[in-house]
Parts: structure tokens; sequence; C-alpha cells
């Protein structure tokens, strides 16, 4: 929010492109009008309307990031929209299109100094520079090239204790192997909340628009890019990693950051998202996530360490909580926080006196308490 890097100069030309591309903002009259089935069919159908898009080859991604990757919607500032570094709510990378700060070979050790094009589904998966993947501009996104490098070819996942994490809040980890995500323990990489539906669409996406040459990619790829997949051209992805794109789908429903970016590339490469133009199409094809609950419940928080020896504990939740109570092993009530400010998913409690408590924890669609103890 902060560091705006460059100046960019965009030339009449690439204005009057800018302007005709955002004139693009509806579906097509008849676009899906042969997506009729359920189940497998119906992605099928789906292939069948989006898998004949025009490549704008790997440099004219840049192009077209200049209408759908343009932040419009948080600091409204047209620099690049970037998942892995946009901060909503607080200081964050700022990169302006074309002033220098390009992937030109150097530099990208640390964050906020290169950007790049990142591949959701990694090229090791299809292979290097196989066309039109390799240039496919919904699944292939503008991104810090450091942010880029770190995530590599590690799944999406949720992590459990963060042995990384970047300046948005990104992170990067051992998956939690409970809850929505159990039947995983290896290292993946968790975007922030704001962008987990995004990223789960952009996935899908991926699976039905290369529905026909699923089979091949699973088995030419590596052990490590394949493990979201399972090799099908149905189901498409592992049972953990279907679950966790589903399960992000319905927490992060479809935004109008989205929308646009669909009508933008739509304007360049000819084909369409279906997912995010009827987010229903996830649950027809696929069904609803496998968790008893389509939100991370409650008890998946935690607190930490318990017990402590410092006077200091701190909560680590994925939910946005509406009160913490700390209440003595009698019943008063020590401390009330309401609506409580979250930092990188967690808020830390200090200089607490020796005892034994009560954490009661409260959101909009649950309510749990755990006991912790101060030495």
């Amino acid at each position: 929010m902060k560091k705006l890097f460059t100046l960019l100069f965009l030339s009449l030309t690439l204005v009057g492109f800018a302007q005709q591309t955002q004139s693009v903002t509806a579906i097509p009259p008849g676009y899906y009008s042969t997506a009729t089935g359920t189940g497998y069919t119906l992605k099928t159908q789906l292939f069948n309307i989006i898998n004949d898009h025009n490549d704008r080859t790997y440099s004219g991604l840049y192009i077209t990031y200049l209408t759908s990757d343009i932040d419009g919607y948080y600091e409204n500032n047209d620099t690049m929209l970037d998942m892995y570094t946009e901060n909503p709510t607080g200081p964050e990378c700022e990169f302006v299109y074309g002033g220098g700060l390009q992937d030109d070979g150097t530099l990208g050790n640390n964050e906020c100094e290169r950007y790049n094009r990142e591949h959701l589904v990694p090229q090791s998966y299809f292979g290097s520079g196989v066309t039109p993947m390799f240039s496919d501009a919904h699944f292939v996104i503008p991104s810090d090239k450091y942010v880029n490098a770190q995530r590599g070819d590690f799944p999406f996942g949720r992590v459990n204790n963060a042995t990384t994490t970047y300046s948005n809040g990104s992170k990067r980890g051992l998956n939690l192997n409970s809850g929505y995500s159990a039947g995983f323990t290896a290292t993946v990489f968790e975007p922030i909340n704001e962008f987990k539906g995004d990223i789960a669409r952009m996935l899908l996406y991926f699976v039905t628009r290369y529905e026909d040459q699923l089979v091949s990619f699973y088995n030419s790829s590596s052990s490590l890019s394949k493990v979201m997949f399972d090799g099908s051209t149905g189901q498409s992805f592992s049972p953990t990693f279907l679950n966790i794109l589903l399960t992000w789908n319905q927490q992060d429903p479809v935004s109008q950051r989205e929308i646009d970016r669909n009508n933008a590339i739509y304007a360049r490469q000819s084909n369409r998202n279906p997912f995010i133009d009827t987010n229903s199409y996830v649950t027809a094809i696929w069904g609803t996530p496998l968790a008893t609950s389509t939100f991370e419940s409650l008890n998946a928080v935690t607190v930490y360490p318990n017990p402590s020896s410092n006077g200091n504990i701190t909560i680590s939740t994925e939910i946005a909580l509406d009160g913490i109570e700390i209440i003595t092993i009698n019943g008063q009530v020590l401390q009330q926080i309401k609506s409580p400010a979250l930092e990188n998913n967690t808020y830390t409690f200090h200089n607490l006196p020796k005892g034994f408590y009560f954490i009661k924890l409260s959101s909009n669609i649950d309510s749990v308490t755990k006991k912790v103890l101060i030495n």
C-alpha cells in the first residue's frame, strides 16, 4: 500500500485497448446453452465450450494483465494486483507494470524487487513452455518474483505451523492434517483468506479446460507437482485437495474483482472461467466439501503455548472472531475483547497473572471454550 516502486505512462494505444477490453461486461448470450448435465458430464460439456481459446503468447500475458490484474478494488490506484502480496487492510509491496521492475533475470531474492508470472498449476505438471496452458491467463497470474519462487511446485493447502510467512500473510509450511485438509502432511503454500476462493476457481478451471490432457499430464509430471491431482479426467483432484478447493470455494465467494478479470480475459482469449460465471457448476460437478461444516470449526483454533511460563498466550485462527473472553476458574471475566484485531490470523495476550483460565472464543457461526494454564 505504501511502496510505489515505479511510474508508467501508458501510451494512447494501450489506454484505448484497456477501455475497449473493459467494455466487455457480460456473458455472451447462449454461451453456456449446452451446459445441461450434471456430474462429470457437465464438466465435459463445459470443456467443449471453453476448450478452443486464443493463445496470446507468454509475453502477451503482460498485455492482458493491463486490464485483468489492476488494483481497482483495494488501494484502487491501478497498481498490479498480486494475490501473493496484496494486503487488503495494511501496507504492501506495489508494482506498476512496465517501468523497470518486470523480471529481467536479476534480483528477486527478497519481496518487492521484481514481478513476473506465476503458474498456479506448476509447469512441471504439464511441461515447461507447452502451449496454450503455458500462457493461459485464467490460471497464470502476475506475482512477486520472490514469493513465486518460494511457492515453487508446492500444492496449495492449509498450513499448520508456518515455516515462512510473507508480507501479506501468505505462508508456507506443513499441511494441517485435520479437518477439511486431512489426508496430507507435507509442505503446502497457503494464500490469505481473501484469495482462497479465487485460486480454487482458477484450479477448477484448469482441470476443466484441459480435461482431455489430464491423464498425459499426470503420467509425465514430477511427483511433487502431481500431488494435488489423481490422474483422472473426471474428479481430477486427489481427495484431500479436492476437499480443500471445494471448501475455499464456499468460504470465499465470487467477487466483483473475479468477474471483471473473467471479462477482461475473455476479451483477449475468447474463453471464460465457468465457475466464476455460474458458481453452482462447482457443486453440480464435484458436490459439497466432505468436512462436517462448510466453514472451519472454532475447535480447530489453537491457543499456545499451553501451559505458558511467561504470562503470554497467542490465539491462532483462520476465522474472524467476534469476541474473546478470559475467564478465571471462579467465573470472573478478567478480560473481554470485542471484534479483536488479528495480525496474521493471531491475537496475543501479554502479562497474564499465574493461574488457570478459560478462554471463550466466539464468531458468527460458533463459540468454543478452551482451557489454559499460566505458570
